[in-house]
């Protein structure tokens, strides 16, 4: 079975309890930092969902203190990751650029950025403008160019679809910006090995623990909302 460790607290403190070269794929989704930016732009989003994350008080941080935190994950994440290690940070593609200057400054070397694509998005402002059916990843190794690429001489695009978060991987409970495991799946397979250790600083509902357990990964994850973490636990066990 693979060991799992959970850390209900502020990811950089329990960053700091880590091994150093321990961490062989990080895959995660921070704060886009929108939360401000959504409540005042032309849209019908809060009315549509019950929990918008624009609301949920985790993303509503002024840009240069976001930029600040984010610089401080990439500086404590340098320090854990293996040479070679992976890492995908999902965010939103106005601030991918930030997030790349930001890596590099730790040794991340910049890979490329890809798409999901959502092919059942919520149609929320379809009356307004495009419907929204995006978001960007950013792919980083660590210290090396290449990094483990389980292709099986496969071709795979910058580009993936999946559906949305199908309801029976909310049945623990919702949460505002939770991930499809197939998603996370897909990249724990392609840039880990069996019993290497995965982890997700910004756990949220628990979906990397979720595909990591599945894969046979061993797998860390952190979150600091106490309601979060008893959720994502509760998903992670059950798997």
């Amino acid at each position: 079975m693979p060991e799992i460790k959970l850390y209900n607290e502020n990811c950089i403190d329990a960053m700091d309890k880590l091994n150093e070269d321990s961490i062989s794929l990080i895959v995660t989704d921070p704060p886009y930092n929108l939360g401000n930016f959504m409540k005042n732009r032309d849209t019908n989003l809060s009315k549509m969902r019950d929990n918008f994350f624009g609301s949920a008080g985790w993303d509503d941080m002024a840009f240069d203190e976001w930029e600040q935190s984010m610089n401080t994950f990439f500086k404590s994440a340098s320090r854990i990751m293996k040479k070679g290690g992976s890492m995908i940070v999902f965010m939103a593609i106005i601030k991918v650029e930030t997030i790349i200057h930001l890596a590099e400054k730790h040794g991340f070397y910049y890979k490329t950025t890809g798409i999901w694509h959502k092919t059942n998005p919520m149609p929320r402002n379809m009356n307004l403008h495009f419907v929204n059916s995006t978001e960007a990843w950013i792919y980083f190794t660590y210290k090396k160019r290449t990094g483990t690429f389980n292709n099986g001489g496969a071709l795979f695009h910058d580009f993936i679809e999946t559906s949305v978060t199908p309801m029976s991987e909310r049945k623990h409970g919702k949460h505002p910006t939770q991930k499809p495991e197939a998603l996370m799946l897909h990249f724990v397979e392609i840039l880990s090995n069996p019993d290497d250790w995965v982890m997700d600083p910004f756990m949220g509902s628990g979906t990397t623990g979720v595909a990591a357990r599945k894969a046979d990964r061993n797998f860390i994850g952190i979150e600091l909302n106490k309601d979060y973490f008893a959720m994502a636990k509760a998903r992670i066990e059950e798997n």
